[in-house]
């Protein structure tokens, strides 16, 4: 049986980061100049590779709606656990990640992507009462959510 990816939207840091990550590597090697330009050459290196590596494991993140559960980032939660989705705009969303954010949402927050979608969690077990998923798309990823849940749902009968 092969398992259908329903919705898969990979998230990636800006440009402009990567453009300050390179600024970083260059600062490094600069304050090693005095010691010489070996020195220098190995603190650009060393420091572009390590603020490359920071920019991307912050800045990337996978969200997945695959084998009955959504998976975002290191959360991966099965439909049956989730509740009613919200699309948020860009003024919805910065409202739920400022002064509407619960502190025991699971929350995973990009701040370069201004839209994204909340999700509810009904398991009784589970004291956080929402998940919030930064995505470009939210209209799809809800789509997405719906109808793996259809899907599910046409399966159990």
């Amino acid at each position: 049986m092969v398992t259908r990816v329903q919705y898969d939207e990979h998230l990636t840091a800006p440009r402009s980061w990567w453009l300050i990550a390179a600024g970083l590597g260059l600062s490094a090697g600069l304050m090693l100049l005095p010691i010489g330009p070996l020195a220098m050459l190995g603190g650009m290196v060393v420091g572009g590779a390590l603020a490359a590596a920071g920019v991307s494991a912050y800045g990337s993140v996978r969200v997945r709606v695959i084998a009955g559960s959504l998976v975002a980032g290191g959360a991966r939660i099965p439909l049956s656990a989730l509740g009613e989705a919200e699309a948020l705009d860009a003024e919805q969303a910065r409202a739920w990640r400022t002064h509407k954010a619960d502190p025991r949402a699971h929350m995973v927050l990009r701040a370069y992507v201004p839209t994204a979608l909340r999700v509810r969690i009904t398991d009784p077990d589970d004291p956080t009462p929402y998940l919030y998923v930064s995505t470009r798309d939210p209209e799809g990823l809800l789509a997405a959510l719906r109808a793996a849940r259809a899907e599910a749902a046409d399966g159990e009968r």
